[in-house]
Order: C-alpha cells, then structure tokens, then sequence
C-alpha cells in the first residue's frame, strides 16, 4: 500500500499531468492502476483531491465536472471585456447619481448596474421600419394664381413699364396646348410673346395658338418637327422679317426680326453646339454672322434681342460649372462669343439688375427630377443696347410656369 501522506506530497510537487503520470507509474497497486488510467483519459489539469485511510484504505476521489469543450479564448476575453464595460459604467453610474443626489435631495442610494441592451433579432431587423427618404417629382401644373402679373419697380428715370415683352421656348407647340400653356400667355397679356422651338409647320398650327387680339407671324423650319418660331403681338409690327440672309442657318427656323417705332426686336433660337461638341464650329459661325446682323440694325434703332441664345455665360448661371466645361452650352468658346457679344454695346439686362444672384435658372433637364431640385441652367435671355437700358424696369424668371423644360422670361421697360 501507498503512503497517503506521501502520495499527496510527492503530487503537489508537479505542475503538469505528464509528471503526474510518470509517478503514479511507479507506484503498484490495482487501485493505483486505476486511478492512474482516470487521471490520463480525462487529463485532469486542476487541483484535486485524493484520500487515503492510513494504511491501504479505500480510495475517495472527488471528481472535477465532466469533460467538456475547454473555453475558448476570445469568449474569455470577452467576458472580460464584458466584466469591465459594466464596472466603467457602474461606477459613470453612481458618480451621476451622486451628483444629481447631492443637487436634489443629498441622500445616496445603491446603483443598479446598467447592463447593455439586448441584441435585436433578425425578425427585429427585419420588421423595422426604414427611416421615411423626401423624393422629389417634378411638378407639371402652373398655380397661375400665385403670380403676379404686374410690376412695381420704375426704370432708372423713374417711369414706370409701358411694355411688356414675355419669351418662351416652348419645346413644341402642340405639346404645350396640351399643358395649358396658353392659358398662362393669356394671363400674362404681354403686348409681345416671342415663342422658340415651336416644331410644328405652319398649316398645321391648331387654332388656339392664334390669341385674341395679337397679330400672329410664324417661321418653319424646313425639316419638319425642328426648331420653328413664333411671334404674337397686340401692335402690328412696321416690317417683319426672317432669318440672317443665310441659307446654312435660314432652311432651320431660327430668327424673326419685327420693327416697331423706336427699337427692333429679334426672337432668336441659337444653334447648339451639340452632343460631344459636334456643331461647336457650325455655332461659333453663326456668332459671328448674327454679331454683324445686330450691329447693322443697332445702327438705325435700339434692339432688343431676345430668346434662347443656348449658353449659361458666367459660372452662376448654372448648378454644376466645374462639371460642364466640356459640354454644349458652357465650352469656353461658347462663353467668351456672348462676352465679345456684350461688348459690342450691349447689356445682359437681368445680370444688369441681379448681378450675384445664383439659382436663377430659365432650363431644366427632364431627368432625375433636375427641377424640382433647381439644377439647371439660364439660357434664354433679354439683351439690349447699352443706350436703352436705363429704360429697363425689370426682368422676371417666370419659374413657377411649367409645360416645358423652358421657363418664360418676362421684360418690362419704358419704350
């Protein structure tokens, strides 16, 4: 028999279950033995427990929990981590409490520990309302009640509007009577509408495009659904006249001349310079032959030019300027013909009275609902020789009106 005294002694002595096993097989005994083989199969690292009776008694083991997975470390460490989240927040806990305790009523109470919330379910993720996301649509219907028609604003004299001019592309005529675009050129009552792209050849122009009381003059382009003018006015025109005398630009439809007493009017649809920069040079010809064209009449009266010129001239007169430089309507080539236009001897009239404004915008694209976000551009214009702009009263962006991806401009001024 085994000491037990001894057998304990000699165990406490090793630190690893290898050296366990080594001694207990030097000892004898079928009990030994026995405790021997438990000892290796469950690899028993723990302290243990072993009694012997004095002298060959009975062995009494006390045995560690069953065998099992051992923990894994990061689940350890977690717990740790667990551990010493809720005693950071325990003791955040009980310094408030003292604090709003000292404030309040100066007695201290024991802190419960805040513990995490739980984790939600996937049916929890699932069933949770999204948060509501604004979309914008563009509007299509004119609350022409909300507009004011008149002006208030005197010119640079002091006198107050005697004419009123409104433009408009229109984007097709046609579509435009069925968006009730008449009805707000009827209320606006200007003594001039100048309406660009009309599309439509003139003996196929429905009847309500003929207002009451204007004398109506229309210019086709001669391909069929392109370009096309209008122009209607209450006081008949001392001449009227078509195009630039040049058959490139005057098959398209693009210009109307009408005279009156004291000024000239040109309604004017400039050519684009197209999709990847296409008609650029077709453009910056026509600048040049349209440029001599007002400068021959500005001679005998004042001009009013007016109409879709097709280039936003400074960087504010549109949202994204660093991201069309390259693009119809913004190429610097573009940009610096409406410049070397202005200085000719003439005035962008709404710059003449809104020179920083930003936002104005008179065209908007169709996609990605570009206009009920204002992302647009401001290409439709009033410009006037510099002798008369003092005449001016004002120029309104009519961006409340819709039917086209144009917005009216209206002038008003002392002539």
């Amino acid at each position: 028999m085994l000491n037990c005294v001894r057998l304990k002694s000699i165990l406490s002595l090793c630190n690893n279950s290898f050296n366990r096993t080594f001694l207990l097989q030097r000892t004898a005994g079928a009990r030994t033995t026995r405790l021997q083989k438990l000892l290796v199969n469950q690899q028993i690292f723990a302290c243990y427990h072993l009694s012997f009776n004095s002298f060959g008694g009975d062995v009494n083991i006390t045995m560690p929990p069953k065998r099992g997975r051992p923990p894994k470390a990061k689940a350890a460490k977690k717990s740790e981590e667990k551990k010493a989240v809720a005693k950071k927040v325990t003791s955040k806990q009980t310094e408030q409490d003292e604090d709003e305790s000292e404030s309040e009523s100066g007695s201290n109470s024991e802190n419960e520990v805040e513990l995490p919330a739980p984790k939600r379910t996937k049916t929890e993720k699932k069933t949770e309302e999204k948060p509501e996301t604004k979309t914008f649509m563009n509007q299509t219907e004119s609350n022409l009640d909300e507009i004011n028609f008149e002006c208030e604003k005197l010119n640079a004299d002091g006198e107050k509007y005697n004419t009123k001019i409104c433009i408009w592309n229109v984007s097709g005529i046609r579509a435009l009577l069925k968006k009730n675009g008449m009805d707000y050129l009827e209320k606006e009552g200007a003594d001039i509408i100048a309406l660009q792209e009309t599309k439509c050849e003139t003996k196929k122009l429905p009847d309500e495009i003929k207002l009451k009381g204007y004398k109506n003059y229309f210019l086709d382009s001669k391909k069929s659904g392109y370009c096309g003018m209008a122009l209607l006015s209450k006081k008949e025109p001392l001449n009227i006249s078509y195009g630039l005398s040049d058959s490139e630009f005057d098959d398209e439809g693009r210009l109307i001349t009408a005279e009156y007493d004291n000024f000239y009017l040109l309604n004017v649809y400039v050519p684009n310079a197209g999709n990847k920069l296409v008609t650029l040079p077709k453009r910056l010809k026509w600048n040049e032959a349209f440029k001599k064209y007002i400068q021959d009449l500005d001679k005998k009266k004042p001009v009013i030019v007016c109409g879709d010129m097709n280039v936003a001239h400074q960087e504010i007169d549109l949202t994204n300027p660093k991201t069309n430089t390259k693009n119809a309507g913004f190429t610097q080539e573009e940009r610096d013909g409406m410049t070397d236009f202005l200085k000719a001897g003439f005035v962008d009239t709404f710059r003449l009275f809104y020179p920083d404004k930003t936002g104005a915008y008179t065209f908007w694209s169709y996609f990605r609902n570009a206009r009920s976000k204002n992302i647009g551009w401001r290409l439709d214009y009033f410009i006037v020789s510099e002798r008369i702009k003092n005449k001016v009263c004002d120029v309104v962006n009519r961006d409340q009106v819709f039917g086209s991806d144009h917005c009216p401009v209206v002038f008003y001024a002392t002539l």
